[in-house]
């Protein structure tokens, strides 16, 4: 059969089910912030798989320690110590907050694994965890309970029990809503899916003190934030606060499948053999992809570079905001996960935006139904931003705003 989008999406629509809108193209071979499909056209990638191929894509290093790992060991489970997992904890141990890790496969089993921790060690009655209006947490039943937005959890109900939301930046709605059943706090430092959004400094210490006060955990959902992103390695690092549980995935494999929740040594007690497991997590191959990726990014420029890129592309953005006022009215962000704000009437037009850009060769999403959002591999140029930009530029132009 040719080797062709066509035929590929053809095939694929005969097989998969429909729970994805995906667009009429099948990616065959990537690098750095470069896509190619099976047409041969190339695209300039700004969504880095959402946010997950932080080092681009086929990233030598990591590539070289995913083939070298495969090539000696795959799996084992669980059941044993393996060297690229233990490697992987000791390094983000060495370079958080926590004591204790614990592996899964992605963000929505390590925000579970999350939940269930804050449940199991808060003893009993205490169970109830607040999130915020607009967040995301996953997909599995319990995150979908925690994620705040009403249009994941259509058709599920019954949800779990013990899920509330605040509202979003208001410290005392939310402290109105602790009970005595309440065991923790969940939010990310900046809600990716809800539209780009950064919590005020201020707000997430509050949340720290309310934890403090009220003996709650404080967890952090740096599925997105984390390894890098905002131009720290976690997100909690440039906040003046630490959480009491933090979960990272997306970037942290630069495309493998793993997640890791961290904790301190007190309260990772509670999980004793039995309480919970994950057969697939931290496993050799993903582990070692995961080692390669944080020793590229604990070098001393690369953090740095990710904050100089950041501040540049968002200078770039708000030229565009500044340009096409009828459009959009800012930027917002952090690092290199930046959003420009649409207006009301510049909303109608976001799919559009996306999908032109994509006709252009340049990927990119509409997220939280307000922003276009940009999550570029953190190794982007700043020559490859110009040239984004200068597409996002003249597609705005063409729109009838």
């Amino acid at each position: 059969m040719e080797n062709t989008n066509n035929n590929w999406q053809q095939r694929g629509n005969r097989v998969f089910i429909g729970n994805y809108a995906r667009y009429p193209v099948a990616m065959e071979k990537g690098e750095g912030c470069k896509l190619i499909d099976t047409d041969g056209r190339e695209y300039l990638d700004f969504l880095s798989g959402i946010a997950v191929c932080a080092l681009g894509h086929c990233h030598p290093a990591v590539t070289e320690a995913i083939c070298t790992q495969a090539s000696t060991l795959v799996h084992v489970s669980n059941l044993y110590y393996t060297k690229p997992q233990t490697e992987l904890a000791e390094m983000l141990v060495a370079n958080s907050f926590a004591d204790k890790v614990f592996m899964a496969n992605s963000g929505a089993e390590v925000n579970e694994a999350a939940i269930k921790l804050a449940r199991i060690s808060s003893g009993e009655g205490k169970y109830g965890i607040i999130s915020l209006a607009g967040s995301f947490h996953g997909r599995t039943l319990a995150t979908v309970a925690a994620t705040g937005q009403p249009k994941f959890h259509a058709g599920f109900e019954p949800l779990p029990a013990g899920f509330s939301y605040a509202p979003f930046g208001d410290i005392a709605a939310l402290e109105a809503m602790i009970t005595e059943s309440t065991c923790a706090i969940m939010c990310e430092p900046l809600q990716g899916e809800g539209g780009v959004r950064p919590l005020e400094q201020e707000y997430l210490q509050g949340l720290r003190g309310l934890c403090d006060k009220y003996g709650l955990l404080l967890i952090f959902d740096e599925v997105q934030t984390g390894m890098g992103r905002t131009g720290t390695l976690f997100a909690y690092q440039q906040l003046g606060l630490v959480p009491d549980i933090m979960t990272v995935a997306k970037a942290l494999g630069n495309g493998l499948p793993i997640g890791a929740m961290l904790t301190t040594e007190k309260i990772a007690a509670a999980l004793v053999p039995g309480t919970h497991a994950s057969t697939f997590g931290g496993n050799p191959v993903a582990s070692a992809a995961a080692v390669s990726v944080m020793k590229i990014m604990l070098e001393d420029d690369f953090l740095p570079g990710v904050r100089e890129k950041g501040r540049y592309f968002g200078d770039k953005l708000q030229g565009l905001a500044d340009k096409y006022p009828s459009v959009a009215t800012g930027v917002r962000g952090l690092g290199l996960i930046l959003g420009l704000v649409l207006t009301e009437a510049g909303i109608e037009h976001g799919t559009g935006v996306v999908n032109t850009m994509f006709e252009k060769g340049y990927l990119m999403n509409f997220a939280g139904g307000t922003v276009l959002r940009f999550v570029p591999p953190l190794v982007v140029t700043e020559l490859e931003i110009d040239r984004f930009v200068a597409a996002l530029d003249e597609t705005l132009a063409g729109l009838p705003v």
